[in-house]
């Protein structure tokens, strides 16, 4: 093995980050575009099944393993009356939705995507309006999900056919606040205040719920990170997650700074991090706040498109990138940011799952299929459960325009002890130069590689369509362990996904 860039890696058990919380690979369902109606649900589909979903979309959803999935947005969500939803269907009004300026039909609702979410086997994380709305609806909602039985609210759920409860545990407190496209927009001050009060009502009617207060809507926010400051002072004691939202694009067509742009990412956790603490530290709380990544992604492909939908139409084409094989790259490289932050980014979720932004295309009435970005997304989501290791990187670096010192190797590791297994995830940003990489790791010595997956493409905007899967995985990659000291190729702008295993010698 010879490579002209070398690069290398030092890995010891006794290095943990944290215990990988599987949440950080949850997802996002909005009432968007495609992502319910068409995507999801389907009724005249030949593959819908007896609720209208289909089939072969869940069959997609469940490959990725998703724990959670946050619902109903979003925008989405500052103008829903959740109880449109909820109901015999044929009573449900049509409403116009103003954040996406579109008519929703209320087909589906609170109870309908509970059932879909049991069938991909994921939680639900809710989110409630506190943008036209408060905590009267919040409270209301909670006691219609959550609550057995013998109230007004908890007994209509009964009436509508779910004995049960939903248990819903994880609950946003509205949706992206500070943004003043937000309907309801709030300054820091009074949504803090609107949160801490609509928190305690909600922990009265369920003290087992924990609450996901809204952070800044993206880094470039003129509020950031000052909103968290402002927020948590008022809600530290009655949240336990505090949320960030982050896209990227490539608008400029410069794939090196392109890919760098995880660095920002990077920049972003730990300076909410920061301002986390700094609550702490005032307040003198014995509690750490976690953060909750609940939306990110790549978006920049269908924003002029768009621009060009005619308002008040049903589930229009809203939000549909068609991701290329740099998209997937950089996915990557933020799904290693967040193992990187194991111990305090909890919960994540990529937005979102089914044509809006999302790794999981459908054609109204026909086919479903897999876009680039799926592939890092199932392979972090399978693989990578256990304890964060952190890794000792000395890696070859290239200034891009907006970032310097980027290392061209991106790296992770995650440890499940249990099912003794060891699991590396890469990329190489080099866009012309295979990297070899040396990876110590005589702590695991008794490892062997099983696996080594590969995502790469000569043509960075490559893409699959349904016709056609350009961007695929194989499982040829380079990578030998030899007295502790692992030798892996690493070729030109590539994911990789390296599996070990402990064989008693």
């Amino acid at each position: 093995m010879s490579s002209q860039l070398k690069a290398q890696i030092v890995l010891d058990r006794n290095y943990k980050i944290a215990r990988v919380d599987e949440r950080i690979y949850g997802s996002f369902i909005e009432h968007l575009g495609r992502a319910v109606y068409g995507g999801i649900y389907d009724p005249h589909h030949e593959q819908a099944d007896e609720q209208g979903f289909r089939k072969d979309v869940i069959h997609l959803v469940k490959e990725l393993q998703v724990p959670i999935i946050r619902y109903p947005g979003g925008n989405f969500v500052s103008g829903y009356n959740w109880e449109d939803g909820v109901g015999p269907m044929r009573d449900r009004p049509r409403r116009l939705e103003l954040a996406w300026r579109t008519i929703e039909t209320n087909e589906i609702g609170t109870n309908e995507f509970a059932d879909w979410a049991n069938k991909v086997n994921a939680d639900v994380m809710m989110a409630v309006n506190l943008g036209t709305r408060g905590i009267d609806a919040a409270r209301n909602l909670l006691e219609y999900t959550n609550h057995p039985g013998g109230t007004y609210w908890s007994d209509l759920r009964k009436s509508h056919g779910y004995e049960k409860p939903h248990k819903f545990k994880t609950w946003c407190l509205g949706n992206e606040m500070d943004g003043p496209w937000q309907i309801g927009h709030k300054t820091a001050h009074e949504y803090g205040r609107i949160a801490k009060e609509t928190a305690k009502a909600m922990k009265l009617v369920d003290p087992d719920i924990e609450l996901v207060a809204c952070g800044s809507s993206n880094t470039g926010m003129a509020t950031f990170p000052e909103w968290e400051a402002i927020t948590l002072d008022h809600t530290y004691e009655e949240v336990d997650y505090i949320s960030l939202h982050q896209y990227y694009g490539n608008h400029e067509n410069d794939p090196a700074n392109y890919l760098a742009k995880n660095m920002d990412m990077d920049h972003f956790i730990k300076t909410v991090t920061s301002t986390c603490d700094y609550i702490k530290a005032k307040h003198r709380s014995k509690k750490t706040m976690h953060l909750s990544f609940d939306e990110w992604n790549v978006w920049y492909h269908s924003r002029e498109a768009d621009k060009k939908i005619e308002p008040w139409t049903i589930s229009p084409p809203q939000l549909e990138d068609h991701y290329n094989f740099e998209d997937a790259l950089l996915v990557g490289s933020m799904l290693i940011t967040f193992l990187q932050h194991a111990d305090r980014v909890k919960m994540a979720c990529l937005a979102q799952l089914v044509n809006v932004i999302a790794p999981i295309m459908t054609e109204n009435n026909g086919r479903a299929w897999k876009q680039t970005i799926f592939y890092p997304y199932m392979h972090t989501s399978i693989y990578g459960r256990g304890v964060s290791i952190k890794p000792i990187l000395s890696s070859p670096k290239y200034d891009s325009k907006e970032f310097t010192d980027v290392p061209y190797i991106d790296c992770a590791a995650v440890f499940h002890e249990e099912n003794e297994e060891l699991t590396l995830f890469l990329v190489n940003k080099h866009l012309s130069e295979t990297i070899h990489l040396n990876a110590d790791i005589r702590s695991f010595e008794e490892y062997q590689v099983v696996e080594h997956l590969v995502l790469e493409n000569d043509h960075l905007k490559a893409a699959n369509t349904a016709e056609s899967q350009n961007v695929v995985p194989h499982a040829n990659g380079e990578s030998t362990n030899e007295g502790g000291q692992l030798q892996i190729i690493v070729p030109k702008t590539s994911w990789n996904v390296i599996r070990l295993k402990k064989f008693m010698m």
